[in-house]
């Protein structure tokens, strides 16, 4: 077996593995994954065969191990394993003193002989969205305003990831909304379109009042048809909102680390970007 980088002309694997999985990935989404990490996104051959990926992300001293994907006709054979182990190695070189990711309970036993330990639970939660309204009105996340809302998303998440933020938002600007006390963000919210279903995330507020309404005003903005938002089962608020908003939840994800444990707020976290960046 053979671990390269990925390139652009991989990007097909990518979908074909995701969709394979089941996963909402798009192309839109692979191509950031490679714009955030060139060299962090890994591709496993088999006998010349193109077969798993996988993505590691550095924020500063904290990665992010995601897209650990291995094509079902070459399961069991400790693809899953060498492309994790790759991703450390990569992870580590890059300075950094903590990996993180969110493990399927399918998962989790890998990364569990490779050291990761269980932080909390979130749940994958399936909803639909009725036809876009303007009620509640939707307040667009302006470009000046940005930094506060990566600085609150710091705050809350523990990881410096703006290039994440600002390129979430610099791809659906119309899709990014906040709230502010003064100058200081108090709560954001973003979606993005998906294979199988619009995703609610990243959100984050520092209030229930401002996750609500900012969660109202995303859900209101998307398109009819199904919707998908990841939140932890820590913030209780959160899983309320989308129970009393028809959501039901349709599998959960184990949010695990290696090395330091880092100090982030899951309460404060009411939609989560997605297992794919935390």
């Amino acid at each position: 077996m053979q671990i390269r980088l990925m390139t652009h002309d991989d990007v097909p694997l990518g979908l074909r593995l995701s969709a394979q999985a089941g996963w909402n990935q798009t192309e839109a989404d692979w191509r950031r994954f490679l714009w955030l990490a060139p060299d962090g996104c890994l591709v496993a051959e088999w006998a010349a065969e193109a077969v798993g990926t996988a993505a590691a992300f550095a924020f500063g001293t904290l990665g992010w191990i995601a897209m650990v994907l291995v094509d079902e006709a070459f399961r069991h054979r400790g693809i899953a394993t060498r492309l994790v182990e790759r991703a450390l190695q990569h992870l580590h070189a890059q300075g950094v003193q903590t990996a993180r990711l969110d493990a399927t309970a399918f998962g989790r036993p890998v990364y569990e002989r490779l050291g990761f330990l269980a932080e909390y639970r979130l749940l994958r939660m399936h909803g639909t969205a009725g036809a876009p309204s303007a009620d509640p009105p939707f307040a667009a996340l302006s470009a000046d305003r940005l930094r506060a809302v990566c600085d609150l998303d710091a705050e809350v998440t523990g990881t410096r990831r703006g290039r994440l933020i600002q390129r979430l938002y610099a791809e659906r600007p119309e899709s990014a909304t906040a709230v502010f006390d003064d100058a200081a963000a108090a709560g954001y919210a973003f979606s993005r379109p998906g294979r199988r279903a619009a995703h609610l995330g990243p959100a984050a507020a520092v209030a229930t009042a401002a996750g609500v309404a900012l969660l109202d005003r995303m859900l209101a903005r998307c398109p009819a048809g199904p919707v998908l938002a990841d939140i932890p089962v820590d913030n209780p608020a959160a899983v309320e909102w989308a129970e009393a908003h028809g959501f039901a939840v349709q599998r959960e994800y184990t949010r695990m680390y290696r090395g330091r444990r880092i100090a982030d707020c899951p309460q404060r976290i009411w939609a989560s970007s997605g297992p794919e960046k935390g």
